[in-house]
C-alpha cells in the first residue's frame, strides 16, 4: 500500500511597492505553472483546456435571496474522472484564481487525489476576489457582502446546486457523490471553517497550512523565520532592530534619521514607516520552498550580511557597525528598486498620505483591497514587534494599531477611528485550533511563518487522531500542496502519502444518500 501510493506521487511529478507591509505577508497559496496542459477524459475524449472559464450563479447575499446572483467564475478538469468518483474542490482564497489552474491537475494533491480516487477536480474563485464580484466597485458598501460566513456558504451553495459541465455533472451533488474542500492558508483555514459551519455537504477535507486561529496581534508570524534562517543572520538582523528600538525610546531622532539614510530612505517621514520596511526582507522567507536554491531573494539578503571578503560570519554574525552598513547598501544597490522602482521613499513606503490611490482605488480585481477588508474586520493577524524579553527581529514600534490606522486609510466610510478585527468571535464561530470535526487531514510545515495560527502552533500540542489528523513536514507555506516540493524533500512526502492514504480510506466510508 505505501509502496504504491509512493508510486503515484512520485508519477504525478512579480512584486511591487505596497505601503501595508501586512499585504506583502499574505496567506497565500503559491502558483502552479501548467503551460500547454492538454488532457483526455477516461474514455479518451478530448477535454476543453483547464484555463477554460465556467461561470455559476452565486447569491449576492445568502440571508437575503432577493438581492440575486453574481457570475462566480470556476475552472474544472475532469480527466481522471469515473462515475462515483469525488468532486475535489478549492478557491485559491484571496486572489484573482487567473494562474492557478494547476490545482486543476495532478501537479498538485489536488490532483493527485482525484488520479488516486477516479476524481474531478474544481477551481472557484472567491466572492470579491478576481473577477467574481457581486457589485462592480470594491466601495465598503459593496464590501459588506464580504465576510468569512458569505464565503462558506458560497462553496455550500455551489456544492449543492451547480450542474457541472462534465458528462454527468448534473447528478454529483452531496448525497450522489462525495465532495473533497481542499485549501491552503487562507483557503486552508476556510475548508476547517465550512466544514464546522456547514458540516455534511463536504465528505472530507484537507486543509493545508490551515490559519484556522484568528490572532490580532500576530507577532509569532516571525518566530520561524528567526528560528530556521541561518542564525547569523538573524542575530545581525536583531542587533539593528535593538538600535532602533533603542534610539526610538530615547526619542533619539537624529539617530533614526542617520540609520534611515544608511538604508537609502531618508525621507520617508514616519519612524513606524521604516520600522515596516525592514520587515520587507523578511517576509521574503514566505516566497521559500524546499526546491527554492541560494539565488532567492532572503538568501541574497543573508549573503549581504553574513559574507565579508569570502568569509561567512559566525553565529553571533559580524555586529552592529557592519550589518548597519551591509543591510544598508542591499537596500541601496539591490533591494531598493527591487521594491520601489522609480518611486521616491516616502511615495513608496509610507502610509499616511490617504490621498494615494493605493487607499482610494475601489476598481474591482485588487485582491490587497478585498483583503484587507477582511483584515480589518475577522481575522486580524497584523505581523508586529513581539513582546518584551524576546528576541525581536522586528521593531517593537509595530503594534496592532499601525495597522489599524491604516483601515481608517482605505475604509474610511466603515471605520471612524482604528478598528479591532472581531478576533474572538470568529474563534467561537469556527472553533480556531479547538477544530474536531471527522475527515479533516491538517498538513502543515516546521519552517512555515504561519505555522502559529494552524494546529501545529509551538505549545498548542493539539493531538493528531485518525478522524482528524495532524501532519508536519520540514517544509515552508502550503509545500505539501505542489507534488513536485515531496520528490525534494521526504519529509513533505510523508506528509502528502499520508493525506493521499486518509482519502483513500474515508473515501472507501462513503454511502449514497440520495
Amino acid at each position: 500500500m505505501m509502496w504504491a501510493l509512493t508510486s503515484l506521487l512520485l508519477a504525478g511529478v512579480a512584486r511591487a511597492a505596497i505601503p501595508n507591509a501586512m499585504l506583502r505577508g499574505m496567506p497565500s497559496l503559491p502558483k502552479v505553472s501548467v503551460s500547454e496542459y492538454s488532457a483526455t477524459s477516461s474514455d479518451g475524449t478530448a477535454l476543453p483546456p483547464i484555463t477554460t472559464v465556467y461561470y455559476f450563479d452565486q447569491l449576492i447575499d445568502h440571508n437575503n435571496t432577493d438581492l440575486g446572483t453574481f457570475q462566480q467564475r470556476y475552472w474544472m478538469n475532469w480527466e481522471f474522472y469515473e462515475p462515483g468518483g469525488p468532486i475535489i474542490l478549492m478557491t485559491p482564497g484571496e486572489s484573482d484564481a487567473d494562474g492557478f489552474e494547476g490545482y486543476l491537475t495532478n501537479n498538485t494533491i489536488n490532483g493527485l487525489i482525484a488520479q488516486q480516487q477516479n476524481g474531478a477536480t474544481i477551481l472557484i474563485e472567491h466572492r470579491f476576489f478576481g473577477y467574481s464580484n457581486p457589485y462592480d466597485d470594491l466601495t465598503s458598501q459593496s464590501l459588506a457582502f464580504l465576510t468569512i460566513q458569505q464565503a462558506i456558504d458560497d462553496l455550500v451553495y455551489f456544492a449543492t446546486t451547480a450542474d457541472l459541465p462534465m458528462p454527468g455533472g448534473d447528478a454529483v451533488k452531496p448525497g450522489q457523490a462525495p465532495w473533497i474542500l481542499i485549501g491552503g492558508s487562507y483557503s486552508g483555514a476556510l475548508t476547517s471553517w465550512t466544514m464546522i459551519s456547514k458540516p455534511g455537504i463536504f465528505w472530507a477535507g484537507y486543509s493545508s497550512s490551515g490559519v484556522v486561529e484568528a490572532i490580532t496581534d500576530y507577532y509569532s508570524y516571525f518566530t520561524p523565520i528567526r528560528d530556521y534562517m541561518p542564525q547569523n543572520c538573524s542575530s545581525d538582523v536583531e542587533a539593528v532592530i535593538a538600535h532602533l528600538d533603542d534610539m526610538y525610546a530615547a526619542n533619539d531622532t537624529a539617530g533614526i534619521q542617520t540609520l534611515k539614510e544608511a538604508f537609502g530612505v531618508g525621507d520617508v517621514v514616519h519612524v513606524d514607516d521604516f520600522a515596516t520596511a525592514l520587515q520587507y526582507n523578511l517576509f521574503d522567507w514566505q516566497d521559500l520552498q524546499p526546491d527554492v536554491g541560494p539565488g532567492a531573494m532572503f538568501f541574497e539578503f543573508c549573503d549581504a550580511l553574513e559574507v565579508k571578503d569570502g568569509v561567512n560570519a559566525g553565529p553571533e554574525g559580524w555586529g552592529l557597525e557592519n550589518a548597519i552598513y551591509s543591510w544598508g547598501n542591499f537596500w541601496n544597490t539591490t533591494y531598493y528598486s527591487d521594491v520601489c522602482g522609480y518611486q521616491d521613499a516616502e511615495t513608496c513606503l509610507g502610509t499616511y498620505d490617504t490621498s494615494q490611490s493605493y487607499w482610494t482605488n475601489t476598481t474591482v480585481n485588487n485582491s490587497n483591497r478585498s483583503w484587507f477588508w477582511m483584515v480589518c474586520n475577522q481575522v486580524g493577524w497584523y505581523q508586529v514587534g513581539p513582546p518584551e524579553g524576546q528576541s525581536a527581529i522586528v521593531s517593537r514600534i509595530l503594534q496592532p494599531v499601525y495597522s489599524e490606522r491604516q483601515c481608517v486609510n482605505m475604509f474610511p466610510e466603515a471605520f471612524a477611528s482604528p478598528p479591532e478585527p472581531t478576533t474572538d468571535e470568529t474563534n467561537t464561530l469556527y472553533d480556531g485550533w479547538n477544530v474536531d470535526t471527522p475527515r479533516l487531514f491538517f498538513a502543515n510545515g516546521l519552517r512555515d511563518p504561519w505555522r502559529e495560527a494552524t494546529v501545529s502552533a509551538d505549545g498548542l500540542d493539539k493531538p493528531s487522531t485518525t478522524s482528524t489528523p495532524i501532519y508536519e513536514g520540514d517544509g515552508f507555506h502550503c509545500t505539501d500542496l505542489v507534488i513536485e516540493n515531496g520528490i525534494v524533500d521526504a519529509t513533505v512526502a510523508a506528509v502528502q502519502i499520508a493525506g493521499l492514504s486518509y482519502m483513500k480510506e474515508w473515501l472507501a466510508e462513503w454511502k449514497p444518500s440520495a
